[in-house]
């Protein structure tokens, strides 16, 4: 039998397989057409020759590293190469003082306003990666309750005004059964306020369903007519808690030849309107720690078959608050993109910590 001249092992590919992955996926990457045993060749230091190049390359095939288009006798790397690539054999691009500097200076002007912040680093990341940046909101699941007035309106209805982490106003019009005059209103807002200031939504939510739990006879009519009014005030409306995020330069992802076709640029587009799957990739990353790559396939989304998406949490208070990344081909720049996303991050989470 003919051993094998890729020397497959437990621990990987030999070597030299190794040294032509790399070579391979480097050059795809830059010049976007598939890479022939010539050109590998001609840049290896390694005195190989072109049969045994050849050879290697086939191993590789054999194995699901690379691929063999129709139209070419070069190979292109497959999503299982570029995992193997990523994983394996990268070797990061750092982020130069200056870039990172530049990217802190223009976040830090937009630190007093989060959807302005969030904006500003989505299209930070598209434009120093020249892909597609995306970054979802800050998530409000962690957000401590200040204060909460009632103020009356017409017809049954009542202004709430919820201030949140002693900096965040959020206004919301309830429709009543009844009506409730202002002395009532100010009266349940006193309580509310002694009883709830500084604790988490979710804890406020959790009280007060334990309270309507509890026999009238231990809640007087201001206690209960308090929490009632609480329990529609801190319950989300519907969709209000499902993350969205802002995405910028999806126009990057036109000169790029694999998604270049009308039909699957189109389709891509929807998908970015509608947000559904790439949201719940992005979920996916808010629940894991530092960079996360998913490559083609990987994503579980056939519209993301022939794209990478590689996103970073960011944190507030030590708490994981929204995710940030890019999307592109699979064919990007991994050794800059990576680092880029991470600082960015890193960066952004620094921002809204430093808000006042």
């Amino acid at each position: 039998m003919v051993a094998n001249s890729i020397d497959a092992t437990e621990e990987g590919l030999s070597e030299r397989a190794q040294q032509l992955l790399k070579l391979l996926v480097e050059h795809y990457i830059r010049d976007g057409q598939p890479v022939g045993s010539r050109t590998l060749s001609r840049d290896l230091n390694l005195k190989l020759s072109a049969a045994t190049i050849r050879n290697v390359m086939a191993d590789l095939e054999e194995l699901g590293f690379v691929a063999s288009p129709h139209t070419s006798a070069g190979r292109v790397p497959t999503d299982k190469g570029y995992r193997f690539f990523v994983d394996t054999l990268l070797k990061f691009q750092p982020l130069e003082d200056e870039k990172v500097a530049a990217i802190q200076t223009r976040l830090d002007e937009h630190a007093d306003d989060p959807k302005a912040l969030v904006a500003a680093a989505s299209q930070l990341l598209s434009n120093v990666t020249r892909l597609a940046g995306l970054v979802t909101l800050p998530r409000q699941s962690h957000a401590a309750l200040s204060q909460i007035e009632f103020v009356p309106l017409s017809d049954n209805r009542i202004l709430v005004v919820l201030v949140m982490n002693g900096r965040e106003v959020q206004n919301r019009i309830l429709q009543l059964d009844r009506y409730y005059s202002a002395d009532e209103l100010r009266r349940a807002s006193n309580y509310l306020n002694q009883q709830f200031a500084g604790k988490e939504l979710s804890a406020v939510r959790e009280h007060l369903l334990n309270q309507l739990k509890e026999t009238r006879e231990h809640l007087n009519q201001m206690m209960m007519d308090a929490i009632r009014l609480a329990q529609q005030a801190v319950t989300p409306a519907a969709g209000s808690e499902r993350m969205e995020y802002v995405i910028a330069g999806e126009t990057n992802l036109m000169g790029f030849a694999e998604l270049s076709n009308v039909e699957k640029l189109r389709r891509l587009f929807e998908a970015f309107t509608q947000q559904r799957d790439i949201l719940h990739l992005l979920d996916q990353s808010l629940k894991a720690e530092g960079v996360q790559i998913f490559i083609g396939q990987e994503s579980g989304y056939t519209i993301l078959d022939d794209c990478s998406v590689v996103t970073a949490p960011y944190t507030v208070d030590k708490e994981v608050v929204g995710v940030l990344g890019v999307i592109g081909p699979t064919r990007m720049a991994y050794e800059r993109v990576i680092p880029i996303v991470d600082i960015t991050a890193k960066l952004l989470g620094a921002a809204l910590n430093s808000r006042p």
